[in-house]
């Protein structure tokens, strides 16, 4: 009879990274607490991208205070479809995506309509702070809505994938692809619902996938196979991620990016404290490709040396069997 569970001898035994382990011997070794506020912050974020050459949406306007909420359906006047986020949100959370716009009432992407009162509460309670790290003041981004890349399209139900890699010392380690459901109310967040698929390194080819801790072959809303996707410009969005790393100087670091149909891949924000839900989705642990980028003297972790590390952590996409995982018709809880 299968179980619905997993030793942790096994997990060890498959090089799952831990909470307490990535916590202690990566992101406290690695990330020097003066520099969250890079990440932390999406509009430093942005900065810090604009300053190297990265593209991120553009931004249409910033709210700082209460009083500025008025200025909101100018800043918008121009634009029938945007994204309104906190600029230090975290877990997705408080962001808006409007579709489209007629006068005084805005659409988002799922037919729901919201009324002028209801946007204007929704920004009083992103600056106030309900949606963001530590519950702080907050500020309200408004930018461009990115349109989901053609390749995207059968696998995208109300929102918008993202791709989301980890670097450790300025080398991208693994990767994988978020895609909203209706479950996730539109949303490339795990936890609320969406799937992930692995993306092979080398290649930029989607393998595997899960859904609330549960291997799926097939998207549950539109019945799409998830694997087998080619991501577009894969070795730009890479060489984007490397070079935001090396400008955010930390050691251990997730980059979240969305792919345009027009501009391509498109940085959204950087994490200096990424999930660990990546090596469910790989079905693989992190924790041996950090031991072996860990090894390697510093040359070999800097300029074009990385592509070829890329390349030896790329592995063939495996069979459910291939990761030293249990099968897939186990849970991982």
């Amino acid at each position: 009879m299968p179980r619905n569970f997993v030793w942790p001898s096994e997990l060890r035994e498959a090089g799952i990274l831990g909470i307490n382990r990535r916590n202690l011997d990566y992101i406290l070794r690695s990330n020097p607490r003066r520099h969250y506020p890079r990440v932390d912050n999406k509009l430093i974020t942005k900065k810090f991208c604009e300053e190297h050459g990265i593209p991120v949406p553009e931004t249409y306007g910033v709210l700082r205070s209460h009083g500025e909420i008025s200025r909101f359906p100018e800043i918008v006047s121009t634009h029938s479809d945007f994204v309104v986020k906190p600029a230090c949100g975290a877990a997705g959370r408080g962001v808006l995506v409007i579709a489209e716009r007629v006068g005084d009432v805005y659409v988002k992407p799922g037919g729901r309509s919201l009324h002028w009162n209801e946007v204007r509460y929704y920004l009083s309670t992103v600056i106030s702070g309900l949606h963001s790290l530590g519950a702080r003041l907050d500020y309200a981004i408004i930018e461009q809505r990115i349109v989901t890349h053609p390749t995207l399209d059968k696998v995208s139900v109300e929102g918008t994938p993202d791709v989301r890699v980890i670097l450790y010392r300025g080398v991208p380690v693994m990767a994988m692809l978020r895609l909203p459901t209706h479950a996730s109310g539109g949303r490339a967040n795990l936890h609320q619902g969406a799937i992930a698929a692995a993306v092979n390194l080398g290649s930029g080819r989607t393998y595997g996938g899960v859904c609330q801790n549960r291997v799926v072959d097939r998207h549950p809303d539109t019945h799409e196979p998830i694997a087998g996707i080619a991501l577009p410009d894969w070795r730009g969005l890479l060489d984007a991620a490397m070079r935001l790393g090396d400008a955010l100087e930390l050691g251990y670091l997730g980059v979240d990016f969305v792919i345009d149909a027009q501009l391509g891949p498109v940085v959204l924000e950087a994490n200096a404290r990424p999930g660990l839900a990546i090596q469910v989705a790989n079905r693989t642990g992190l924790w041996p490709r950090l031991a072996e980028i860990e090894k390697l003297p510093p040359e070999r972790v800097q300029g074009d040396a990385r592509w070829a590390l890329i390349d030896e952590l790329s592995r063939p996409e495996p069979g459910a069997n291939e990761s030293g995982l249990p099968p897939p018709d186990y849970a991982v809880k």
